[in-house]
């Protein structure tokens, strides 16, 4: 028999799970048989003993020399899976996030009671901006592409490749397609049952440049129902990408894929029948639009009879998404659960904050460029506008329980602006910024009171408030004045808030309501290792620091124990942008002073990115005056110090919390 060796570093269930696995390996390789002849063939040959005397050591050698070892480990795959959406109402499986997959699929791999869609990207052409993009050479940091992909509740993500004319884009990733009613989750799914989803295949294509900073060249939905006709359930396409923003009518680049379903459907679809069923899904989604329309304008002419002044008001019912197709503002939000990742309300609010910050531009001059990104093409990105953080976060704050709504309005210099609000069953409304994380709880002034009574200060940014929504209601202010001071929020007061039908935004936003809403991608785990870039970041630090102070011609010794005394520090603001509570503060002072000796003076200067990139955030550091003074020190005895402290969170995003500190004797 072959000894599996036992992995330590498992927990009990997944060494049981790892075990079996090979175990249906060795059995589907028919690898006992295989022993069996090497036990009456070859042992006593090569090894020139008797079966009586036969060692397990001399069977692995057989083994090992007949290469079935080998033949073993390349027929095993282990492919990581991250269980990202935890939903006990569901037996969907968990979401994968996978860097990598075979170019060439082993059936194998393939769970024979589950349906497979095999989607087989075979390289790009015609992407004509890089058409003069030099070849890189072995080692040269270069720009690369990148394709995500999201198909009903699993993410993967190919390995990136060089910006080219014709891009080197060769991966496989295996669909799985499971059912949705409850029970059914692992039942294979019929040629009827793959008929009736209409989840696309979500294609985003993220160009990263050698810095580090990402930009959104395409977002395609892919239809992949007409494989349901194929006779060998095999189908080869061109798929031809389009840009975003104001370039969502060019085309970016050609992708060749080819897709493969197992196992095989015994009675293929007639091709008559598929385009009907698309053709009636696209006529009945195109209906629900056009009636959701004309309400939307019967609607607004009633809002602007109330008040003719109205028409200057922030009142969005519909925007245009990263292909400049004009959706309802309803359909941005949904309720989104984290599963373990996200603990409270709070934390997902700072995992938003942390998400970058980048304003939606067109070519040239002008006003705001209008984009309001879905959210795959946000997440794989890693930024975008502030519509774009407000509905993340009202998406996640409604998925733990919340009354959230999203905020239209206007912020400092009426420059218009959009945030989050949550009603409380008491009627408490705390508006919350995307941005920043920062929670403010709304007071409202009475004009009436006399001028002799207090007015509660205003502690929150906003100026005025024009609409608000989430997945299911839609707003607008009707009180005589927009100024979110004086605004109440009782939202069933017809008199202050007009309010669309429920059931008007259901027929057009509700999940699978409309083939052309793309389904929320579930969120995925962090791969960094806080610990491990932390540490590469401060390495970093200390050499471009010792280089600055080189060519200021001072020398540079470090204080290895300051250093680590900094730590608390770090910690206390990470947890106080998360829970708005500062701790921790006491202990630190304390720890300093007994570090720095008496006649000694100490400095630090904490700063904060969301980013890792060390060079760049040196450079920033240095435009302080008080950072700048603090790295090139001189005086006595002179001891730096500088700590690191990256928290990741959600889609690989960071928190990174950087102190520089030195102490030096004061000389009178």
């Amino acid at each position: 028999m072959l000894v599996i060796p036992s992995v330590m570093s498992l927990p009990p269930e997944k060494a049981l799970e790892l075990k079996q696995i090979i175990r249906n390996q060795l059995t589907q390789m028919n690898i006992h048989e295989t022993i069996r002849e090497i036990l009456g063939e070859s042992v006593q040959e090569e090894l020139g003993v008797s079966s009586q005397t036969l060692s397990e050591a001399d069977l692995i050698k057989a083994l090992q020399r007949r290469g079935i070892v080998d033949d073993v480990m390349k027929e095993l795959k282990f492919l990581t899976e991250v269980q990202v959406k935890e939903d006990t109402s569901s037996s969907k499986p968990a979401a994968h996030f996978i860097d990598k997959e075979p170019a060439e699929l082993k059936k194998t791999s393939i769970d024979p009671t589950r349906r497979n869609i095999y989607l087989q990207v075979l390289g790009g052409k015609a992407f004509l901006e890089h058409l003069q993009e030099p070849q890189p050479l072995p080692g040269q940091t270069c720009s690369t592409f990148t394709l995500f992909l999201h198909f009903r509740n699993q993410r993967f993500r190919s390995k990136p490749v060089p910006c080219a004319c014709e891009p080197d884009l060769q991966d496989g990733f295996l669909l799985e397609v499971h059912r949705d009613s409850l029970g059914d989750g692992s039942k294979m799914a019929d040629a009827t049952t793959l008929l009736s989803i209409c989840d696309p295949v979500h294609i985003v294509l993220i160009k990263t440049d050698t810095s580090g900073e990402t930009t959104l060249m395409a977002s395609h939905h892919l239809e992949w129902r007409s494989l349901l006709s194929s006779p060998d359930g095999k189908m080869n396409m061109s798929l031809e990408l389009l840009g975003v923003g104001t370039e969502s009518k060019v085309p970016v680049g050609i992708l060749n894929i080819k897709l493969e379903i197992y196992p095989r459907l015994v009675q293929p679809l007639n091709q008559e029948i598929v385009n009907t069923q698309l053709a009636l899904e696209r006529k009945k989604t195109a209906e629900k639009e056009r009636l959701f329309l004309v309400y939307a304008k019967q609607w607004w002419r009633e809002y602007l009879q109330i008040r003719p002044s109205h028409n200057t008001r922030l009142v969005k019912i519909f925007a245009q998404d990263e292909n400049g197709v004009n959706r309802p503002v309803c359909s941005y939000v949904r309720p989104l659960r984290a599963g373990r990742l996200l603990d409270t309300p709070r934390q997902a609010a700072r995992f938003v904050n942390v998400l970058g910050y980048e304003r939606a531009v067109g070519v040239g001059g002008g006003s705001k460029q209008e984009q309001w990104c879905t959210l795959l093409p946000f997440l794989c990105r890693g930024k975008g506008d502030c519509e774009d953080h407000a509905n993340l976060l009202c998406s996640l704050l409604l998925g733990f329980g919340l009354d959230a709504y999203v905020c239209i309005g206007t912020k400092a210099k009426r420059i218009p602006h959009t945030w989050v609000m949550t009603y409380g069953t008491d009627g408490a409304v705390v508006f919350w910024e995307s941005l920043t994380g920062h929670r403010y709880v709304h007071r409202p002034v009475n004009p009436d009171d006399p001028p002799l009574v207090d007015q509660p200060k205003r502690t929150h940014p906003y100026c005025s408030i024009g609409s608000i929504f989430n997945h299911q209601n839609f707003h607008a202010n009707c009180q005589p004045s927009d100024t979110v001071e004086l605004c109440h929020f009782d939202l069933n007061d017809e008199s202050k808030w007009k309010s669309m039908s429920m059931e008007a935004i259901k027929s057009v936003c509700a999940p699978g309501s409309s083939i052309s809403l793309p389904p929320f991608p579930p969120l995925c785990a962090p791969t960094i290792v806080g610990a491990a870039a932390s540490n590469e970041i401060e390495m970093v630090l200390r050499s471009l620091i010792s280089e600055h102070r080189k060519d200021l011609g001072l020398n540079t010794v470090w204080d290895d124990h300051l250093s680590y005394l900094l730590s608390p520090a770090l910690a206390a603001y990470e947890i106080e942008r998360t829970t708005g509570v500062s701790a921790g503060n006491e202990e630190f002072q304390d720890a300093i002073k007994r570090a720095v000796p008496d006649g000694h003076t100490f400095k630090g200067f904490p700063i904060h990115f969301v980013h890792r990139n060390p060079r760049r955030a040196f450079a920033t550091c240095l435009r302080s005056p008080f950072c700048e003074e603090l790295v090139c020190c001189r005086g006595d005895q002179v001891r730096l110090a500088v700590r690191v402290r990256v928290y990741p969170y959600p889609e690989s995003t960071c928190a990174v919390w950087i102190m520089f500190a030195c102490k030096y004797r004061s000389v009178l």
